[in-house]
């Protein structure tokens, strides 16, 4: 998958928050992604997120 940093990925599963969308933070082994409802931070192991994308959002200001 193609993942990079400041992407918003939309996962299957959502958030105890009610929440699905996440910021992504860092990227390698593991990613750090940040809910974008309640602003929790949380690694999880590459292989476990990328089950569960959905959906990958990237920002509209470096494709112009």
């Amino acid at each position: 998958m193609d993942v990079k940093v400041n992407d918003i990925i939309v996962t299957k599963k959502p958030h105890p928050c009610k929440n699905s969308e996440f910021l992504v933070l860092r990227v390698g082994a593991d990613f750090k992604i940040r809910c974008t409802g309640c602003g929790r931070e949380v690694m999880v192991p590459r292989a476990k997120i990328e089950k569960n994308i959905k959906k990958i959002i990237t920002p509209q200001s470096e494709n112009q």
